[in-house]
């Protein structure tokens, strides 16, 4: 396991085995965003109003399964289904005020996991990790032709 490409894999592994630590339950408990909500309302905040189609090619995701995840979230209110702003004949979704809400909670929750992982790590270690963890994804997203928008 010498190989910095092993050793990313079972890091990798071991940070999805202990995200439960540092995120929420998953919606069906105490109401907390799950995942798959956490990701998507976070894109539709930063994109502003997106189409099926636009998720689709955002997430890489077929549209039926974009369109049971964006009708779960309009069910409880957490995004709505309005008239493209720019005219268009697709329809767009659009994270509501409860929505914005519920995803600021679940980031401040999720930050405070972090803050208590990293409340030993001097600061500039924790800086240089989250400029690597940023060069990374970012490399992903450049190999993908998927980046992510950052606000």
């Amino acid at each position: 396991m010498d190989d910095p490409a092993h050793r990313i894999e079972y890091e990798s592994m071991l940070l999805g085995r202990h995200s439960h630590l540092i995120a929420s339950a998953p919606e069906s408990r105490d109401g907390r965003l799950e995942r798959s909500a956490y990701i998507l309302l976070s894109r539709v905040r930063v994109e502003g109003p997106m189409s099926i189609r636009q998720l689709s090619e955002a997430f890489a995701l077929d549209p039926s399964t974009l369109n049971r995840q964006t009708a779960a979230l309009t069910r409880v209110g957490l995004l709505e289904r309005i008239p493209d702003p720019d005219g268009g004949i697709a329809r767009k979704f659009r994270i509501t005020e409860e929505g914005g809400h519920r995803l600021d909670e679940h980031r401040d929750e999720v930050v405070r996991g972090l803050d208590k992982v990293l409340a030993d790590w001097p600061e500039e270690d924790a800086a240089e990790f989250a400029a690597y963890l940023k060069r990374f994804n970012t490399d992903i997203e450049r190999l993908t032709g998927r980046p992510w928008p950052r606000p």
